[in-house]
């Protein structure tokens, strides 16, 4: 296990799970991921996060080398009330890219942390940075047990199969504004409180999506978010939207950890659209 401020591994024991949240920016696990994070922390599994980006162009008050300091400090108490493990960000804001250099550095993350699931954003959403966070997460995760491909800083390969989910995009539709249908409807209402919490940390956020984004108040609108979820899975009332990612190169086909370790009582699957 890593500490909160710092990459320098720990061996994980034989039997340790671990699930791998990679998000682009400070907040976005929290709006999109805390809460199933939450349900598999309760059964077991070891939290890890990762931002890509430091969240520094997420002011209009602040300069970039302030704002990103802010939101490092703020993404640190997050993660100290999911009870995750934090690693730092890798760039800036707005330079997610998937390049080579940024693909070496998230391929260590993922073999060092050695998890069995990874949860990440939607391959379609309303901004390139989360986009270029799926398509790397994706490939980072495809390339652990990939011995011939270096990672940055060179980490022994993982070879065990691993179950990549996508999270809802924010606004739960693609740029274009059409419904994204999700396959998995995980229940959040038991823990919806301490997923609030988590993105009440992010303090500095509360103007900026309010003059940005028109989030009159952030906090209320994951919460709108998650009811719209949970009335859409036709029996919860909060709920996170999940799809599985394809099996290939990553597990077995039969193989859905979510639904596993959370159960029928958690998790209600609907067939793909």
């Amino acid at each position: 296990m890593y500490s909160l401020n710092t990459q320098e591994p720990v061996q994980p024991t034989m039997n340790e799970k671990n699930v791998l949240a990679i998000a682009a920016h400070p907040d976005d696990v929290e709006f999109m991921m805390a809460g199933t994070l939450l349900l598999l922390r309760d059964r077991g599994y070891r939290l890890h996060m990762i931002n890509i980006a430091d969240g520094c162009c997420g002011s209009t008050r602040t300069d970039a080398a302030t704002t990103a300091r802010i939101r490092w400090e703020e993404a640190k108490e997050a993660a100290s009330v999911l009870e995750a493990v934090i690693y730092p960000p890798l760039c800036r804001d707005l330079e997610i890219f998937y390049q080579l250099p940024l693909l070496r550095k998230l391929t260590a993350v993922v073999r060092r942390v050695r998890p069995t699931i990874v949860l990440t954003h939607s391959p379609e959403d309303y901004m390139e940075d989360h986009t270029n966070t799926c398509r790397l997460a994706v490939t980072a995760t495809f390339s652990r047990g990939i011995p011939n491909f270096e990672s940055d800083p060179p980490t022994e390969p993982w070879y065990e199969a691993v179950t990549v989910y996508h999270a809802m995009p924010h606004g739960l539709s693609d740029s274009l504004g059409r419904p994204i249908i999700p396959t998995h409807y995980v229940d959040i209402s038991g823990v919806l409180e301490k997923k609030r919490r988590a993105l009440a940390c992010h303090r500095s956020q509360r103007d900026w999506l309010d003059d940005s984004q028109g989030m009159d108040n952030y906090l209320e609108t994951m919460v709108t978010m998650a009811a719209e979820m949970g009335r859409r899975s036709g029996t919860f009332s909060y709920a996170e939207g999940w799809r599985k990612h394809l099996h290939w190169g990553f597990c077995s086909a039969a193989d859905d950890p979510l639904r596993e370790t959370l159960g029928d009582g958690l998790v209600r699957i609907v067939a793909a659209a």
